[in-house]
């Protein structure tokens, strides 16, 4: 569905933020995009929305060239900026500005999606908190039906109960001919939820897995004290002591701490890598 091939990017003469960057995201996934500040997530996100155009390469969205923004592609994604743009509206008011642009659009699950964030149809979103805003523009974006949903930090200014929400309604969402990109920074809100993971780096996509996969090959588990068993790849302290990661030997379940994944990987990149692959051939030869 979405499918980036050779794609440099940069802005007016400044060094070049991605360069021959190659990416293929199939729909039934919701992928957390991960990278430190200034790797260029919404960059790529607003790349694949045709927001911004390459140097060179192709983004190919749905079929179509994502920089001729087709009105067939337009309708069928849905991008929620860190901070989008509010218009002085009432909530219902802006739902039947905008929800014609979207063919499949849901008026009922719109309508159920707000009721279940405390909100009412006809207040002004000029006037609700920052977290209520964001409320309004995920219900949108879930009930626009577009088959590629795309949302940049949506956790910002939720409160705990509404991240719980959140998450649950994105999964309920979830659909097999659908994709949604999450690129966040609170990597503790989407547990559970983001599956593969992609982290992006220096312009790279340099980490794209799926939960199994790293399962497979990697066993995580708190301890205590300092001591470790010999064979750590990689540790840090977490609440309730230090959560290691070590190769996967003895096939052992465990779950994936994707927020100490990350810190991992940008030390012992290549060294997770090759354990990871090395265990995907195992199980394609076994």
């Amino acid at each position: 569905m979405i499918n980036i091939k050779n794609l440099s990017f940069n802005y007016g003469k400044g060094k070049p933020l991605f360069q021959d960057l190659d990416l293929k995201l199939t729909a039934g996934n919701i992928y957390g995009l991960l990278g430190k500040n200034g790797a260029g997530k919404t960059t790529l996100l607003r790349l694949i929305n045709g927001l911004l155009f390459p140097v060179s390469g192709n983004v190919d969205v749905l079929g179509y060239d994502a920089t001729e923004r087709h009105p067939e592609m337009l309708s069928d994604i849905c991008f929620v900026q860190e901070e989008p743009y509010i218009p002085d509206l009432s909530i219902i008011a802006y739902l039947y500005t905008y929800a014609p642009f979207y063919p499949n659009f849901d008026f009922d699950q719109f309508f159920s999606l707000i009721t279940e964030f405390g909100l009412e149809g006809n207040l002004k979103l000029d006037k609700l908190s920052f977290g209520q805003k964001k409320k309004v523009m995920l219900s949108f974006a879930l009930a626009s039906n577009a088959r590629i949903v795309i949302l940049d930090e949506p956790t910002n200014g939720l409160d705990i109960p509404s991240k719980s929400q959140f998450r649950k309604l994105i999964t309920e969402a979830m659909l097999d001919e659908r994709i949604v990109i999450i690129s966040t920074h609170q990597v503790r809100d989407m547990v559970n939820l983001i599956d593969p993971i992609l982290i992006l780096e220096k312009g790279k996509i340099i980490f794209h897995y799926s939960l199994e996969e790293i399962a497979n090959a990697l066993y995580f588990e708190v301890h205590h004290s300092m001591t470790e068993p010999k064979d750590v790849l990689y540790a840090e302290r977490v609440s309730g002591g230090f959560m290691s990661i070590r190769e996967n030997t003895e096939d052992l379940p465990s779950p994936v701490d994707v927020e100490v994944l990350f810190n991992a990987i940008l030390i012992k990149k290549d060294e997770i890598i090759r354990i990871i692959e090395n265990a995907k051939n195992k199980i394609t030869n076994s």
